[in-house]
């Protein structure tokens, strides 16, 4: 059974060996994560080339995501490196401050006091400590402690409900775009997005760097997850991640799953990526067996009809990381078994203005009416191929094409498997026996098979696929 859903694994000190990454592409992996808010420039150039020689040698396409930093605010350090905060006692976030203690400690961003008031609470350590604004003197930010506890340096800030002013893009971003150009990326995901510009900023700064990567918005800010600004964010972007750790802090937990049910149904009405992500399968770091728990939250992701779940600290530093991806797959594979085929309720109310996408729409309806082996779409750009895998159906997809870019991001498509094939443009008769060739060869279909077919006359134009062919595996050609 091949596996619909998409597995991301991020990379790190775990998974940096070339023999464990061509494991963990053997085990399943279909995207791997380089996060830059750690390591170095250097560290994740190698990685990527790594990643390209062992995709190369296993002869499967994996594809790379660069995941940029973003505005993380954080605290400053103590003089001990950590103080003990007890319920209802003062603490003070003081901009001004270099080296903190059991009163005060220093910030990073010192434009937070500007974006709180008496009432505003702040969430120090993803929610561990909880604090109460009472007042702002300066630049000072005078807190009570609701929830106390151990706080270490450099923990992160954030503000229940959202609202803080940091820009999605900070100076060290606007640097590891040129590095994620430079490493030939295939998808870049952007932190804390808050509107459509902010996409659209990164989307430049990549082309101006000479890459073309598609972007992915993280939904981690509270104001992100309002309906306007959600679809304004998915306009400008190639897909989202639900990152549900920071967005928990924000809204709080009890409203995740709602959440990211909406979000994913959201994303495939507007033909977009979704990546389900943070925490999934964390307790892999250090166990060879993921809990009960964890087995129904992939599974639940996969239902809602996410395209991929992500690995984090489970393959970046935790101990199992192939074995984690095993396990992972093996949940979406049964999961899948109980996808649903809803071809008529998800086209009552399809609203078409191009041709290709009519095509695509009309290869669904037809592989469910005749029951086809599989739909091959010839693609330049991978749309095609895109738009068929937002429908549920029982036929898997297989994206058909001879550039390497969409060999790679198809990768992510939810039920699409990517095949690179030579370049044919001359003779549509032959391009379609290819076709069937290389499908026999991967095993996706056997003599007498139908498939759905779409291709794009004149051949080899991006954006161009009109017509519809269904073959009869082993049947001449017309």
């Amino acid at each position: 059974m091949l596996r619909k859903t998409k597995i991301v694994a991020t990379l790190g000190p775990a998974s940096s060996d070339p023999e464990v990454i061509e494991r963990m592409i053997r085990a399943g992996v279909d995207v791997f994560r380089l996060n830059f808010s750690h390591g170095t420039a250097e560290e994740h150039i190698e990685r990527s080339r790594i990643v390209r020689a062992a995709s190369e040698r296993v002869g499967r396409p994996v594809a790379i995501l660069a995941d940029l930093q973003g505005p993380k605010i954080r605290i400053g350090r103590f003089a001990d490196g950590k103080v003990e905060l007890e319920r209802h006692q003062r603490f003070i976030l003081d901009a001004a401050c270099e080296v903190g203690d059991n009163t005060r400690v220093g910030l990073d961003y010192p434009e937070l006091p500007r974006d709180v008031s008496p009432g505003t609470i702040l969430l120090l350590d993803d929610g561990r400590i909880v604090l109460d604004v009472v007042e702002v003197v300066g630049d000072e930010i005078h807190t009570r402690v609701t929830l106390g506890g151990e706080l270490s340096n450099n923990k992160g800030i954030n503000r229940r409900g959202g609202g803080l002013s940091a820009p999605a893009l900070t100076a060290k971003d606007l640097e590891d775009v040129q590095i994620a150009a430079r490493m030939g990326a295939d998808f870049v995901a952007v932190s804390f997005p808050r509107s459509a510009e902010d996409m659209q900023r990164a989307r430049q700064l990549m082309l101006d760097a000479g890459g073309h990567a598609l972007m992915i918005a993280k939904i981690e800010r509270a104001e992100a997850t309002q309906e306007r600004v959600l679809v304004q964010i998915l306009k400008a972007s190639d897909g989202i991640m639900v990152a549900r750790g920071d967005l928990a802090v924000e809204v709080g937990d009890a409203a995740v799953p709602a959440l990211q049910k909406w979000m994913i149904g959201l994303a495939r009405k507007y033909n977009k990526l979704t990546i389900t992500a943070t925490q999934m399968m964390e307790s892999m770091i250090s166990s060879p067996l993921p809990t009960r728990a964890e087995v129904s939250d992939v599974a639940n992701a996969v239902l809602d009809g996410t395209d991929a779940v992500m690995l984090s600290a489970e393959t970046a530093a935790g101990r199992y990381p192939v074995e984690t991806v095993e396990a992972m797959s093996r949940i979406c594979k049964e999961a899948e078994k109980f996808d649903p085929t809803t071809l008529d309720q998800d086209f009552l109310s399809l609203e078409l203005e191009r041709v290709d996408q009519s095509i695509a729409m009309a290869a669904l309806v037809t592989a469910h009416q005749l029951r086809a082996k599989a739909i091959a779409a010839l693609t330049q750009s991978g749309s095609t191929a895109l738009w068929v895998s937002r429908f549920h159906t029982h036929a898997p997809i297989y994206a058909l094409t001879s550039e390497t870019t969409t060999v790679r991001r198809a990768a992510l498509f939810r039920g699409v498997q990517p095949i690179a094939i030579a370049s044919i443009t001359d003779d549509r008769e032959r391009l379609l026996k290819e076709v069937e060739r290389i499908l026999l060869l991967h095993g996706a279909v056997e003599p007498g098979d139908l498939v759905v077919t779409t291709v794009g006359e004149p051949l080899g134009q991006s954006g161009g696929t009109n017509s519809l062919k269904v073959m009869e595996i082993g049947q001449r050609v017309d």
